[in-house]
């Protein structure tokens, strides 16, 4: 069985692995990407998932752990494991703004694809990645969403628990939220 957070760039993944982590679990991660303005707790990532789709034989790494896994890749998961995916959801209009100002911060320049023609591309996605998570039976599915994971922590850490078959400190967990973190709505 793998643990996986996942979902579209900005959406919470970060936010949701540092809650599993205060909860008991350990996360699959490298501590290369570092905090910033963009995600000041930290990102929690492991680069070598984005070698997925050429190499998916790495993700046994992460048997007895939580790794993040962005959607774009979740379609390259090998079938020959059990999965618990936590996907969040969040507005696709909020994450393109928080892309937008991620970008703009980084780069100085705003991103090259507008807006409207970002959300398309994230809409269409996100709806291919659905549907390609419900048709595996081999991975189950906790959907969140963003916004009321930050407003009501202790009842989405309960949920998120009871999901991954209990035994995490819900608590710790919910105590990662911060609600002045949820920016550009």
């Amino acid at each position: 069985m793998i643990t996986v957070v996942s979902g579209l760039p900005r959406s919470g993944t970060s936010l949701t692995m540092r809650m599993l982590a205060a909860g008991g679990l350990t996360p699959l991660t490298d501590g290369l990407r570092l905090a910033n303005e963009d995600n000041p707790r930290g990102y929690y990532e492991w680069e070598p998932i984005k070698q997925l789709p050429a190499n998916p034989a790495l993700i046994a790494q992460a048997e007895g752990k939580v790794v993040k896994v962005i959607s774009s890749l979740l379609l390259s998961l090998p079938l020959n494991y059990e999965y618990r995916v936590v996907f969040l959801r969040r507005p696709i209009s909020q994450v393109v703004a928080s892309q937008a100002a991620m970008i703009l911060r980084e780069t100085g320049s705003p991103p090259k694809l507008g807006a409207a023609a970002m959300q398309s591309a994230l809409e269409a996605h996100l709806h291919g990645v659905v549907s390609w998570l419900r048709a595996r039976p081999s991975i189950a599915v906790h959907w969140v969403d963003y916004a009321a994971l930050v407003g009501r922590p202790l009842d989405h850490a309960r949920a998120i628990a009871a999901f991954l078959g209990g035994g995490l400190d819900v608590n710790a967990m919910a105590g990662q939220a911060d609600a002045s973190l949820h920016r550009n709505r």
